[in-house]
């Protein structure tokens, strides 16, 4: 599979993924799939700049409880700020957007266990 494919690959899964959390009331709200993907295209190039700028500030984050926290308080950061540029998305305050990201992270690893099994 070439690197395009799989970028559109990975893409309609974050919007699908997006479109689960915004269907299970958790904080983030989309209007429909085009506004999913457009979402999850925001989210991933403002995580990448974000995820950039600590590296390039060196701060780098190890493993374990604390890193994760951080991890969750960055994905938090990202939907809020990921909010502003899309149209056709909402996300409730800060607490949405914790919830939010632990939903999308939640169905991530849903979906890694669900194509482990099928692989």
């Amino acid at each position: 599979m070439g690197p395009i494919l799989g970028f559109i690959i990975a893409l309609l899964v974050a919007a699908v993924v997006i479109l689960i959390v915004s269907k299970l009331n958790l904080g983030l709200n989309v209007t429909g799939f085009g506004a999913a993907i457009i979402a999850a295209l925001v989210i991933s190039i403002v995580g990448s700049v974000v995820v950039w700028l600590l590296g390039v500030l060196g701060i780098t984050l190890g493993g374990g409880l604390i890193a994760g926290i951080i991890m969750l308080i960055i994905a938090a950061v990202v939907l809020m700020i990921s909010d502003k540029f899309v149209p056709g998305m909402t996300v409730k305050g800060f607490k949405g957007a914790v919830i939010a990201a632990i939903g999308i992270g939640v169905v991530y690893w849903v979906l890694g266990l669900i194509a482990g099994i099928f692989a």
